[in-house]
């Protein structure tokens, strides 16, 4: 079985590498300061665990690997300019966008999108970070750096978030699991249900949006596509081409994670569709000291990323899952009380959606 490298070595690249060992593949997560002569890249697949990174040594080497899956597709969808244009291309429905290149433009923009613009850069951000929320008279505090380099979306009033994680193997096979629900506070993913029971028609719907991106990038692998629930449709948000934050529940929750399931695509493995039986619940820990009084709950698992605890900052997860949806419930409101109270109204809403 060839290594595999993973471009990249935060928590994805670390929960990649401990889905292989358990199938005998090697899996190297890879600073991008790292040295090439450090790196057994020559014979490996590799991977990436980030849509972008700067010119070093590594990425020089590695842009020239031809095992690189994915490689030319990384640009694409790291911007969120040529992610629109594709997504509109494929005609899937989006919130209405342009590109923002001068304050001038700002009262057609108001005009053609309504009352509430998000602006967002085109390169770089997440978590809510390099994103504005802008009314007519906001537009001065929008700094002057971001012309030229944002795109600006109409403000959407939905219903509910959900993404979709899904596989394409070398041979065009797509799978997937079942809609997540997210729940995001501040830009933060802050808890994921996922039910293994969803509603057919957006399943269908998303599974058919996630299919046309996969098979027209002829993408290798796991991409998240995170949509808005408006008026019972779906809209896309944004795409991830790699496993995501809200495809974590499948650790404990699926017969085979989105981390195995990366691996195995980007290796031509066998890819048969995940089983997930039981709803799951993922509570992302941010900012939080590790508290070993969660592991006296049966059900909890725990994912700790062994990183220096720090506001806004991802450290870990949580994740839960049992047949009985009373049984989760019930553990949730065990867990309240152990965590700090910014994660209570994540675990409310939870809760509703296992109701």
């Amino acid at each position: 079985m060839k290594p595999v490298c993973v471009l990249g070595n935060g928590q994805l690249g670390r929960m990649l590498r401990q889905a292989g060992e358990p199938l005998g593949i090697a899996v190297y997560p890879i600073g991008l300061d790292a040295e090439p002569e450090a790196v057994p890249y020559q014979h490996a697949v590799i991977t990436a665990e980030i849509e972008r990174w700067p010119e070093t040594p590594l990425t020089q080497a590695l842009a020239r690997h031809a095992s690189f899956i994915n490689r030319d597709i990384f640009p694409i969808l790291a911007d969120r300019l040529t992610q629109k244009q594709l997504l509109d291309s494929l005609q899937l429905a989006t919130a209405p966008w342009q590109p923002l290149s001068h304050a001038d433009e700002w009262p057609s923009i108001f005009q053609r999108l309504g009352s509430l613009a998000i602006v967002k850069r085109r390169v770089g951000g997440y978590d809510g970070r390099g994103q504005w929320r802008i009314r007519a008279d906001e537009t001065q505090s929008l700094p002057d750096q971001a012309y030229g380099e944002c795109i600006v979306e109409q403000g959407i009033n939905f219903s509910g978030e959900v993404s979709l994680i899904g596989a394409r193997s070398h041979d065009g096979r797509c799978v997937f699991y079942p809609l997540t629900h997210n729940l995001h506070e501040e830009g933060i993913l802050r808890t994921s249900v996922a039910l293994p029971t969803t509603d057919a028609h957006l399943q269908h719907q998303a599974e058919t949006m996630l299919s046309a991106i996969l098979n027209k990038l002829n993408y290798i692998g796991v991409m998240a596509m995170e949509c808005f629930i408006v008026d019972g449709e779906l809209l896309i948000n944004e795409l991830a081409p790699r496993v995501h934050n809200s495809g974590h529940w499948t650790q404990n929750g699926a017969s085979v994670s989105q981390f195995e399931l990366h691996l195995r695509a980007i290796l031509d493995l066998p890819m048969p569709q995940p089983d997930v039986s039981s709803p799951s619940v993922m509570i992302n820990l941010i900012g939080t000291e590790l508290n070993p009084q969660w592991l006296s709950l049966p059900l909890i698992h725990l994912h700790w990323y062994d990183k220096e605890v720090r506001e806004g900052r991802k450290v870990g997860h949580l994740n839960l899952n049992h047949p009985d949806k009373q049984v989760l419930k019930q553990t949730l409101s065990q867990l309240k009380p152990m965590m700090e109270d910014v994660y209570c109204s994540g675990i409310d809403w939870a809760s509703d959606k296992l109701s």
